[in-house]
Formats: structure tokens, sequence, C-alpha cells
């Protein structure tokens, strides 16, 4: 928490500042390791309790705890860096800067800020390939990821694939965008997207009407839906709101955007895309007026 704090500071000075550029990809390395650490140890119990073992081997045990404390060792000596680098806690109770932010988050629409987006070409073509492919086979309902750490520009390109013409030209009955961020509240986010569906707003405050309702505008029409950044980890919370959404037609695709994989992992997700970092010189490889545009795609 302490190191995500200090996150949404660090995007917006790595362009001016190549020290805390560098200590940004060291964190995206070093919280990369803490989840691969945290599933290690989540299949080590999961093995244990299927084996009915409730005690790993001795040398296991001290493997993980040695590892763990490794990366305890190296957030602690990100955060020491913060005054050196100049960082704020941009989430921190009273600052400005993290209201802000919260703020900003909370406010993401379908809308796209620059007509171009520069150095997503080939994710997005994947994304509408995924799309647009007439999979005979598929399933009743889809459900598409795209997972990246903060910054990466998901918001973005979910904006640009959802205006792209390809999805416009006819080929969903139905289109809703949502942000989500982190509250996710079944009801209030079921009230959210019957809103968006329908384009007023909903104050039921039943969740059975709510999902009536979703299940009368959706029912035998293909739709795509667009979840931004999700939070939520709680199968039984997400099982509960995609209830009405079953009712769709064959076709009907839920696009996310998550930071984590577990989100990708808790929804079940038919295709996950891994959005990988921008490189820095190809950032800067055109004109001025580029390079802004890229910047707006890469503070989302």
């Amino acid at each position: 928490m302490s190191i995500n704090a200090l996150v949404d500071d660090a995007e917006q000075k790595q362009f001016r500042n190549a020290y805390v550029k560098a200590w940004l990809d060291e964190v995206r390395d070093v919280l990369l390791d803490t989840e691969d650490l945290l599933d290690e140890i989540d299949y080590e119990f999961s093995k244990s309790e299927s084996e009915h073992k409730y005690q790993s081997s001795a040398n296991k045990v001290h493997s993980l705890e040695s590892e763990l404390k490794e990366v305890l060792d190296d957030l602690e000596s990100l955060l020491n860096q913060k005054d050196d680098l100049d960082l704020k806690n941009a989430r921190g109770v009273g600052s400005e800067l993290g209201n802000k932010v919260l703020e900003r988050k909370n406010e993401s629409s379908s809308l796209v800020a620059e007509d171009v987006i520069y150095g997503r070409d080939e994710d997005k073509e994947k994304i509408l390939n995924w799309l647009t492919s007439d999979d005979e086979n598929g399933s009743q309902l889809s459900i598409l990821c795209i997972v990246g750490m903060g910054g990466m520009g998901k918001t973005t390109l979910a904006q640009h694939v959802y205006n792209d013409p390809k999805i416009k030209e006819g080929r969903f009955d139905e289109k809703a965008w949502v942000c989500i961020s982190d509250e996710f509240d079944v009801l209030k986010v079921s009230q959210a997207i019957i809103g968006a569906f329908t384009k007023s707003k909903d104050d039921s405050e039943d969740l059975q009407m709510v999902h009536e309702k979703l299940e009368r505008k959706l029912a035998g029409r293909k739709f795509l839906l667009v979840l931004d950044d999700v939070w939520n980890e709680d199968r039984n919370k997400w099982k509960s709101l995609q209830t009405p959404l079953r009712y769709g037609a064959k076709g009907s695709i839920i696009l996310v955007t998550t930071r984590s994989n577990k989100v990708a992992s808790t929804m079940e997700s038919n295709n996950i895309h891994q959005l990988k970092q921008l490189e820095f010189n190809s950032m800067h490889e055109s004109s001025e007026s580029r390079e802004s545009s890229v910047f707006v795609c890469e503070y989302v």
C-alpha cells in the first residue's frame, strides 16, 4: 500500500526524470516477484490441504520465508528512495493530488481524448480480432481481460477499441461502458450497468428488480460491455453480477481492464491480454505533439 501511494506521482514524473522511471521499472519487477511468491505460497497451501498435510517440509518453509524477507527488504529499499526522488504520497489523507487522482480514476468514460493511439497498434488489433471473430463454437458470453500495471494505458486502449468502426458497424445490438474502480458492490455496479445500457439512472434499491431489468434489456440481444478498472477478487460477487448478463445472445462479450491477473482468473476470462510497457525510446521517436498523445495513454 505504501508503494502504491507513490506510484501515481512516479508515473507522472517518469518522463521528466530518468531516475524516477528506473525506480518505477524496479517497482514493477519487485511487484511481479511478489505476485509469483504469493502464487507459490497459495499453491503450497492448497497442495497441503488436498493431501491433508498441514505442515510443509522445513526446507520449503525456510525457502519461502527467505524469499518473503527478500521481497520485503526490496520494497523497503524502494520506499527509502522516495525523498531522494521527491516522490509524494498521492493517496494520503488530505493530499490534494491524491484526491484528484482518485477522482480522475472514478470518471473514466468511453470517449477518447486523442484520435490516434501511438505504440499500441498490435495490442489494439489483437483485441479487435477477439471481439470480431465469428466463432460458432464460442460460449454464450465471452469475457476478455486487458491486464497491466497502472499507467500502461489499459483504459485508453479499451476506449479506442470501443470506438473503432469495426465495433460500431452493427456488430453488437447493445454497447455500454462502466467504470468500476475500487468499490465492487453488486447492487451499485448492476445499477451502473443498466443505466449505461438504457442511458438513464436507475435508483432501484432491490437487486432482484435491477437484475430483472437487465435481463429484459439484454435477452436475445448481442452486447458489448466494458468494465473498466476492476479490482474485485471475490468470485461470489462476480457470479452474482453476471447472472442477468448471461441472457444476452450468443457472441456477447464483456471486456475488462484490470491491474490484477487474479481478477482475470476470478472472472474466468476466455482470453487475457497482458499489456507490456512501452519502450521509452519509442515514445520519443516522433514529434512533440505525438509525444503528448503517448503521455495521455500512459497516464490513464
